[in-house]
């Protein structure tokens, strides 16, 4: 018999649907193309994390210029340069950067420190002008550069002279685009004075005065107009100034006190004399208590007061600021320079040739510590040990050269390596530094007196137990004390 099969009451037979397979195309295809642009980026996974802001150049430059008003110039350099990797065409951030660039320099101490920085700021003043060769400000600033890099410590007289024209080019040319551009008229009056065309860098800077009082490098360059035509006390006030306009540049008040201790070294009133190192000293310790406030390590201030310590006959004084200075840089050459000079004015002989041994040869860790304390570092207190490097024979560390040399020819009968090597730091001298030897004509005097010496000294060296013809408290040979140096060819307006 035949038996329908019995129908199914809780399931149905799959059936395909035309509707439900298109839902499913359009629904794979959706997920393809999402997919997609995940991966291009024109849409993002919502399980990414938050993106970190990007900062614009504007943010860095106001950085930069809140850092340049603190005095913290060397975090001003990075903000800007942040900036110009930002907007590398931005022909403005590159002018500012040169600015801040160029001031810096005053706060290094050593030849190659400044001119390496004086470079990179003549580097991004170029680049400014580049960026944009009809701006008035780019072109002041690129005179600014370059007459501060027309230093002759840094390059020969040459170079002097090409960069001074260029400069004064450069500032023509920045009021040829702008006549009422008050920091090209500033900055070209300082070319005018570094030219010793005095009356026209007076026109300039009175009118820059005029148009514009507030600007804090008007006053400082009127204050440089002022002190390079002896006008000391008019500088000063000019830097006071500049100083109300900019309270946290170190380097004004460093200027402001060198001229007060210059106007202490003329003066011929002992008392007069006193008060002006102490307001010399006022303005360093000013210098350094905003360094402190700020936590910046600069030695620049602790060296200007070393040095007016020096001058006042403190050689105690000028060794422990020295000394403070060399804490916060241990293994700059320079640093040990002065202090050995310090040494040598204080009768100190002996112990000047190991610091000066540092400045001029160079030392390890270990011989840095024992020429500072005459022992090891303790690192437990604070006592820093570092390798110093070789001080180039310039300008500015010829002094040590010869303070060594001559130590050396002096107590030369002392110990036989002496005086072979106070022979090599002269030959040094006169194979390498016949530029220097022009510039300075009293070294050859003090040269001939040291050459004397150790030819005495090689010929006939004293029996044991003879007494030498030595200047009583000093145990150095008389003829040798008599060496002329740190004279009037020392320029005592120099932080």
């Amino acid at each position: 018999m035949n038996i329908s099969p019995r129908r199914p009451i809780f399931t149905r037979r799959s059936e395909s649907s035309v509707y439900r397979m298109f839902f499913w195309a359009i629904l794979a295809l959706g997920g393809i193309w999402l997919i997609l642009q995940m991966r291009q980026g024109d849409i993002k996974s919502p399980f990414e994390a938050a993106p970190t802001p990007t900062r614009t150049a504007n943010s860095y430059a106001l950085e930069g210029d809140a850092n340049f008003s603190a005095g913290k110039l060397d975090d001003a350099i990075l903000a800007y340069q942040q900036g110009v990797k930002v907007e590398p065409n931005n022909a403005e951030l590159w002018a500012k950067l040169a600015r801040i660039q160029t001031y810096s320099s005053a706060l290094l101490t050593t030849d190659a420190e400044q001119s390496a920085r004086l470079k990179d700021a003549l580097a991004s003043a170029r680049q400014a002008v580049a960026f944009a060769p009809d701006d008035s400000l780019a072109h002041a600033i690129l005179a600014f550069a370059l007459d501060w890099n027309a230093n002759p410590v840094l390059v020969d007289n040459n170079q002097v002279q090409a960069y001074l024209t260029e400069a004064q080019q450069e500032a023509v040319r920045s009021l040829q685009l702008d006549n009422t551009n008050t920091l090209a008229l500033a900055f070209f009056a300082e070319i005018l004075v570094d030219q010793q065309q005095w009356t026209q860098a007076e026109q300039n800077i009175t009118q820059a005065l005029a148009q514009d009082p507030s600007l804090m490098d008007v006053h400082r360059v009127y204050a440089y107009v002022l002190e390079a035509g002896g006008e000391y006390n008019q500088a000063i006030q000019e830097y006071d100034k500049a100083v109300a306009i900019a309270p946290k540049l170190t380097f004004l008040y460093l200027r402001a006190g060198a001229n007060y201790r210059r106007l202490a070294f003329d003066s011929p009133n002992p008392e007069t004399q006193t008060q002006l190192f102490e307001k010399s000293l006022e303005y360093f310790a000013q210098a350094a208590k905003i360094n402190q406030q700020l936590a910046v390590k600069d030695p620049t201030p602790y060296l200007s007061i070393a040095k007016t310590y020096s001058q006042t006959g403190d050689y105690f004084a000028a060794a422990r600021n020295a000394q403070k200075a060399l804490e916060f840089q241990p293994g700059n050459a320079d640093i040990y320079g002065q202090l050995g000079v310090i040494f040598f004015k204080s009768r100190n002989y002996e112990g000047s040739i190991p610091i000066l041994k540092c400045a001029i040869r160079g030392c390890t860790p270990q011989e840095s510590c024992q020429a500072r304390y005459e022992r090891d570092c303790k690192p437990e207190n604070g006592e820093i040990s570092a390798q110093v490097n070789v001080l180039p024979l310039s300008l500015s560390s010829i002094d040590y050269y010869q303070v060594y040399f001559s130590v050396l020819a002096a107590l030369g009968p002392r110990d036989p390596t002496y005086c072979p090597e106070a022979l090599n730091i002269i030959n040094e001298i006169q194979t390498q530094g016949a530029d220097i030897l022009a510039k300075r004509p009293d070294i050859a005097e003090n040269i001939a007196v040291a050459q004397q010496e150790c030819s005495t000294t090689t010929e006939s060296p004293p029996a044991t137990g003879t007494p030498l013809p030595v200047t009583p408290g000093t145990g150095v040979p008389t003829s040798t004390l008599d060496i002329n140096l740190f004279g009037t060819t020392v320029p005592y307006a120099t932080p």
